[in-house]
């Protein structure tokens, strides 16, 4: 029996930083010695696919390109995870990363696509401190109307203790 799953998942990291790419698999039959793994990145200027890493038995690294000393094995095929690791993440590296996993004889095997972009640090600096400035902000106008509203309330108390008294 053949199944091809494909799982779609959107990865934002910081320049400069490291990022699990993360693809699991399901298989009819038994994981053997003809699984293979295959992951290609398919740049965000649509320029030619690139093989990133290789797995047959072993993990094969990139002789050469951009994801050269740059990418390694983090998956763990007992448990259908053939995840891998980018370190030292760069603009460039923004795109498309496709796993293909087969194991014979379910030759179409499995797909997954994980979609990186590659933010400045001064990006994600700024997208927490507009977040952390907006939630102050909130704080801030939430306090001043619990205050006055007690003030409204301890005015009111005054003034029908007045009445009463007069």
């Amino acid at each position: 029996a053949r199944r091809a799953v494909l799982a779609r998942e959107i990865v934002v990291a910081v320049n400069g930083t490291n990022q699990r790419l993360r693809c699991s698999f399901s298989s009819s039959s038994p994981v053997g010695q003809q699984l293979a793994v295959s992951w290609n990145f398919q740049p965000e200027d649509l320029g030619s696919h690139e093989l990133v890493f290789y797995y047959q038995k072993e993990p094969y690294k990139p002789p050469s390109g951009r994801f050269k000393d740059r990418v390694t094995w983090d998956g763990n095929i007992e448990r259908n995870d053939v995840s891998i690791m980018l370190w030292n993440l760069q603009p460039s590296d923004n795109g498309t990363f496709t796993c293909q996993v087969t194991n014979w004889p379910d030759v179409f095997g499995t797909i997954g696509e994980v979609r990186l972009r590659v933010v400045q640090k001064e990006i994600h600096f700024l997208v927490v401190a507009i977040g952390s400035a907006s939630v102050l902000m909130i704080i801030v106008v939430t306090a001043v109307i619990i205050c006055r509203q007690r003030r409204r309330k301890a005015r009111a108390k005054r003034l029908e203790v007045a009445d009463t008294e007069g």
